[in-house]
């Protein structure tokens, strides 16, 4: 048998895929892989419905349907303060994973350098790999998940192609401030690198805090990628549609990578998805009243039960600090979380290039009666998992 590529050799499978599969083994509470338990909103299923009964079942445009695109351009456009192009701006992808994927093999050639933040979404690291290029971490100082501007300029002075930023950011939350993000800006532009995005969580951001789409600031619309998703903002993580959004000349060369990638997304959900690009405001403010009422609903109750953590700027996820315990790997009290206790979360060794084995994350993106039985699972934790000073591992 020949011998497989060298470049996959070093991956795992998906560990936040592989808790959602442990929590189902056990019949755990899921706030591991982040997904709703709730269902989109009802027009976007009324018109699912009406175009499973219309001519909407072949391709669609390689780069995405007509009026998917418009719509999406005309809230984009608002919100990111550039008159977005619909035909020469915009791809459509099979989610916001192809539409990092087609990105980052745009702009990488084998041999290249990207920056990446620690903690990132795992998939960010595989990413670079599978495109040849070589990944360059730069830590994100907790509690406030902050970067050393000196650190992240002597990435720079390696000559990235590019620096990928989640924003807010998966795990930890962390909603980048506008000084934050200028300083990015001027060494990208210093340094000649492209910027890649990943905003899924944009319409997710607590108050104080304020997201700035980094394409705004001035001079970077020129060498951003901006990609973001559907899954988030409408509850619809199966449905797989995400986009792109760049400068013509970036995306005439995305849309030829996506082709051969994935040829389109799914042309009936673009054709549903179009009601819920058309909500006006008042959709996004609920949606934020949402999450800010689980944030505040989930967060008391690991306050009420001792358990320190994290307190999340944007997006929902939770990073719970588990030293208590002593468990010399996170992945192994994961398990033994999902057996013993009955809530499913993901090690945070992850996410982390550093050495983190004292942190799990947790996700409250679901029913508020999920949530309290999630908490009502973790009020046996210390007996079921006894800490340390109590006999533990």
């Amino acid at each position: 048998m020949p011998k497989l590529s060298d470049r996959t050799a070093v991956f795992t499978d998906s560990v936040i895929r592989r808790m959602t599969r442990i929590s189902i083994r056990y019949g755990a509470v899921n706030l591991s892989q982040g997904f709703p338990d709730f269902e989109p909103p009802q027009p976007i299923l009324e018109r699912l419905a009406e175009v499973s009964r219309e001519d909407f079942h072949q391709y669609s445009i390689t780069w995405g349907a007509q009026n998917f695109r418009e719509a999406l351009a005309e809230k984009q456009s608002r919100l990111m303060g550039h008159a977005v192009d619909p035909n020469s701006e915009i791809v459509v992808t099979c989610g916001s994973t192809e539409a990092m994927m087609a990105a980052m093999m745009t702009v990488a050639d084998p041999g290249d350098k990207v920056i990446v933040f620690s903690p990132f979404y795992e998939n960010y690291g595989a990413d670079t790999i599978l495109s040849g290029a070589e990944p360059l971490y730069v830590p994100l100082r907790p509690p406030a998940f902050d970067f050393d501007p000196a650190a992240l300029e002597d990435a720079f002075r390696q000559r990235p192609k590019a620096l990928i930023l989640c924003n807010p950011s998966n795990p930890c939350g962390k909603v980048f401030t506008r000084e934050e993000l200028e300083c990015i800006a001027s060494l990208a532009a210093k340094y000649d690198a492209f910027v890649i995005t990943d905003e899924v969580y944009e319409h997710i951001v607590y108050a104080p805090h304020k997201h700035v789409y980094f394409a705004s600031l001035p001079g970077m619309w020129e060498r951003t990628i901006s990609c973001s998703s559907l899954s988030k903002t409408y509850s619809v993580t199966g449905w797989r549609l995400g986009y792109t959004i760049a400068q013509p000349e970036i995306t005439d060369r995305i849309k030829k990578v996506h082709d051969f990638l994935t040829v389109g997304a799914a042309a009936p959900l673009q054709e549903a998805a179009v009601t819920g690009l058309r909500f006006g405001q008042a959709y996004y403010d609920g949606l934020l009243a949402k999450y800010t009422g689980k944030r505040e609903l989930f967060l008391r109750g690991l306050d009420e039960l001792g358990l320190i953590h994290t307190e999340p700027e944007g997006a929902y996820y939770v990073l719970l600090d588990i030293s208590e315990f002593g468990y010399e790997s996170d992945l192994a009290f994961c398990e033994a979380l999902a057996r013993e206790v009955g809530v499913g979360a993901v090690p945070g060794s992850s996410f982390f290039r550093e050495p983190v084995n004292h942190l799990i994350r947790f996700h409250f993106a679901k029913r508020d009666e999920t949530l309290y039985e999630a908490l009502n699972r973790l009020e046996s934790l210390r007996r079921k998992l006894p800490p340390r000073s109590a006999g533990g591992r």
